[in-house]
């Protein structure tokens, strides 16, 4: 039986797992596909927000270790594809 991929609080985290363990050692069958962001953004856009909506971004970026405008992206991202399956 395959070890449980462990629980990681940043990417760093991750990062640092993935370069040092035995990744056949681990269950992998719960993974889900990522797309890396490879090219330069070339379209900035500006959004105004409740500053109480953007306080709840920035913790759950946090919370995924990740930049808040790159969880914004991701949230849109995710959506856009929810709605392409329909």
């Amino acid at each position: 039986m395959k070890k449980p991929i462990p629980t990681f609080k940043t990417d760093r985290e991750a990062e640092d797992f993935v370069a040092k363990a035995d990744l056949t050692a681990y269950d992998l069958s719960g993974g889900q596909v990522v797309r890396f962001e490879m090219r330069p953004k070339d379209k900035a856009v500006s959004l105004r927000l409740p500053e109480k909506l953007l306080e709840a971004v920035r913790g759950e970026a946090r919370r995924e270790g990740v930049p808040y405008q790159r969880f914004i992206r991701m949230a849109i991202e995710s959506a856009l594809h929810r709605a392409s399956r329909k």
